[in-house]
């Protein structure tokens, strides 16, 4: 039963990135990314399944194995590998997210998503034309308008990391979404798979998108924008311009990261003005390690 690891990005890259609908919270750069903020990685190649391992910290000097979003199936070998490791690094528990597969079988517990259960996808194979006519008609309406208006599309990049960082705070305020800290974003921003585009009126920047592009897909991560402006519809002009480069890069998909009626209304609502298809992933699930150890973290995040 192989159970090696991966310290070739080629090797890893080559069979993650090259996944249909890859998941860029298991790509090579996005682990890099986490050893920056000081977490542990490992990478192992399991009887044919490449599996990126994040040891992620609890107070009191706690931790547990973070195993982020992944096409990959879990069976009892790989499984059995993981808690050996687990148990070696004293972690309390593994945490799964797995696209299709539910882990209840294995004894695991479903628990709320860090992540967005549920996303939307645009099929970028289809012609600019078809996905204008897929959209609402709002919002086909609302980027004629910014465009009308003078707004105009800039790829400025890393140069204006702080205007993107207010945008972001600013919005996700309005709208209660928990934010990461600035060095958290500035990190991000080091990792080669990390884009900023920004919208701009009579010199003012009025909205900015973070974009992952990885393997097939690019994703719309996060993104800012300046409320006393909303009714130049930047925000729209801004997305359409990010599908069509995304199109004109040769990515297969785009995809908005997260929807939810219940959880997110004004965001779901803007997004699914342009279309796609809903994606449901299975969920997360957590497997105790240490079992008072994880009842007792249970415990303290319903309090918290």
């Amino acid at each position: 039963m192989a159970f090696d690891e991966i310290i070739d990005k080629n090797q890893w890259e080559s069979k993650i990135a090259s996944q249909n609908q890859a998941q860029f919270l298991q790509s090579w750069d996005w682990g890099e990314f986490q050893k920056s903020l000081g977490r542990q990685v490992w990478r192992f190649s399991c009887d044919g399944k490449f599996v990126q391992v994040i040891k992620m910290p609890l107070p009191l000097g706690q931790s547990y194995f973070y195993i982020p979003r992944s096409n990959f199936e879990v069976d009892n070998s790989l499984l059995n590998r993981l808690k050996l490791l687990a148990y070696r690094e004293k972690a309390t528990f593994l945490r799964f997210e797995p696209v299709k597969q539910s882990l209840e079988n294995f004894k695991f517990k479903k628990v709320a998503d860090p992540q967005p259960s549920q996303t939307l996808l645009l099929d970028l194979s289809k012609s600019e034309d078809e996905l204008l006519a897929d959209m609402h008609p709002k919002t086909r309406y609302n980027i004629r308008l910014a465009a009308k208006k003078g707004v105009k599309v800039v790829d400025i990049n890393h140069e204006k990391f702080c205007v993107f960082y207010d945008l972001l705070v600013d919005t996700y305020r309005r709208k209660g979404i928990k934010t990461h800290s600035r060095e958290y974003y500035q990190k991000l921003m080091h990792n080669n798979l990390v884009k900023l585009i920004f919208a701009e009126h009579e010199g003012k920047i009025l909205c900015a998108n973070m974009m992952i592009a990885y393997g097939d897909t690019m994703t719309y991560l996060h993104g800012g924008s300046a409320h006393d402006d909303k009714n130049i519809m930047a925000p729209q002009l801004l997305q359409w311009e990010a599908i069509k480069m995304a199109k004109a890069q040769g990515f297969k998909y785009y995809d908005f990261w997260g929807i939810g009626e219940k959880k997110w209304p004004g965001v779901t609502r803007f997004k699914k003005g342009f279309g796609g298809f809903e994606v449901k992933y299975a969920g997360t699930f957590d497997l105790a390690i240490h079992k008072f150890k994880y009842s007792v973290y249970r415990l303290l995040k319903k309090f918290r």
